[in-house]
């Protein structure tokens, strides 16, 4: 993957039944705020209908320096500490 291609994040989120609540509640946010963010062209976590706590991941960042500018965005935000115990199932990391 070149430092210029864009970066495509796929997969699922899965959250303890016990954070599920918290991690609702702060998503709005955290997506919202990944969206504004400017290197990112697509943000998506929505929950699974059938199945409360897992939550399908669709992410795209213009390129390698804009997802990590999310990540390190991220990593400070309220959403890290609210997701900590989240599990994350991801594709197309860099």
């Amino acid at each position: 993957m070149g430092m210029n291609e864009e970066v495509r994040i796929t997969g699922r989120l899965i959250c303890p039944p016990d954070e599920l609540e918290s991690v609702r509640a702060g998503l709005a946010d955290h997506v919202r705020l990944s969206r504004a963010e400017p290197g990112c062209l697509a943000f998506e976590i929505t929950e699974d209908t059938n199945e409360p706590g897992v939550f399908y991941v669709a992410e795209t960042f213009r390129d390698a320096a804009a997802f990590e500018a999310h990540r390190e965005r991220t990593a400070a935000s309220p959403w890290a500490a609210l997701s900590r115990n989240v599990t994350r199932d991801l594709k197309g990391l860099p």
